[in-house]
């Protein structure tokens, strides 16, 4: 048996395979690699994964056919997780086409990849919170409307929940969406705040503070959120009334001030910050935070590193990483 992980090379989906592979599965990775951002970083994750038999990467893009015509060969493939997708808020502004292409034909190809897996038995895909747009209640629950999206990555994401539940619908396809809140942690985003911050402030430049600094995110840790998934991956929804097909939020549930974040950065590092102070950027929102009761109750999910651990953790992999 075989579990296909899409965008096997990126953030979340390094570690996840990680966690799979040390627990005995089967892995096979698939990812273009592309230079969203610096492709030696993802080259570097795949290095880790490289060197056994568990594990076989396909370097493809999921928007083209003949990334799943290499796929099919493969027949005792029983769970996807698909991680694969055009990341970043504000790169959506100028790039819109990149989000339909990956993240909606994307997304598309997986539901039809699936659904010619006669052995497959769960499904899971990364939403995000993001599409909870400018909602104004806190916390976000899976229950709130999410029909007003303020960016197109959030757009491309609600519409993917929307595709994944007419396909679990007609083709009794098990899923679970799971929405990501602001996860960090080692072998990170170059193009997340915990990154650029970073780097920014070990090379004496100045870190640009949206809104003013007037933000809260609920920071959640990477190995946290594998958990989730993995969790989400080995209990797929029962085929009852409606259709197998589940959403769940994936956070910290304890947003942390943007200011408060910079100065446990700060401490970490030994090092201040010259901050510059600017308004709020088109498609960003002021606070989130997730309401996780569901997570809890149906996935055993419980978050556990809080930012003082996981931020410290993460400038150690950087000082590592870089030298």
């Amino acid at each position: 048996m075989a579990i296909v992980v899409t965008g096997a090379a990126g953030f979340i989906g390094f570690h996840v395979c990680q966690r799979l592979l040390a627990r005995g599965e089967r892995v096979i990775g698939v990812d273009s690699v592309n230079d969203y951002y610096d492709p030696a970083l993802k080259e570097a994750r795949l290095a880790q994964l490289a060197g056994g038999d568990a594990f076989l990467f396909h370097r493809a893009d999921i928007a083209t056919p003949e990334c799943f015509d290499a796929l099919r060969r493969h027949t005792d493939v029983t769970g996807i997780v698909h991680l694969a997708a055009q990341a970043g808020v504000r790169y959506s502004i100028d790039h819109p086409f990149a989000y339909v292409e990956s993240n909606l034909v994307g997304h598309m190809r997986v539901l039809e990849y699936a659904r010619g897996l006669s052995g497959l038995k769960s499904l899971v895909y990364a939403s995000s919170s993001s599409v909870y747009g400018g909602n104004t209640k806190l916390p976000f629950s899976v229950d709130d409307r999410v029909d007003q999206p303020i960016s197109l990555y959030a757009a491309t994401k609600r519409a993917d929940e929307a595709l994944s539940y007419s396909y679990s619908h007609l083709y009794r396809i098990p899923q679970t969406g799971l929405r990501f809140f602001t996860v960090y942690g080692p072998w990170g985003r170059p193009d997340m705040a915990l990154f650029s911050f970073t780097r920014a402030i070990l090379n004496n430049e100045p870190i640009r503070v949206f809104n003013h600094g007037d933000m809260l995110r609920d920071f959640t840790y990477i190995d946290d959120i594998v958990s989730g998934v993995v969790a989400a991956l080995d209990r797929p929804p029962v085929d009852e009334a409606g259709a197998p097909h589940r959403i769940f939020n994936l956070g910290n549930s304890t947003p942390e001030p943007l200011l408060g974040m910079i100065e446990t950065l700060e401490e970490a590092l030994g090092k201040k910050a010259e901050k510059i102070l600017e308004p709020m950027q088109p498609g960003d929102v002021k606070e989130t935070f997730a309401d996780i009761e569901a997570s809890r109750r149906e996935l055993g999910f419980e978050p556990t590193v809080p930012i003082s651990v996981g931020i410290p953790n993460f400038v150690a992999w950087y000082r590592a990483y870089h030298g």
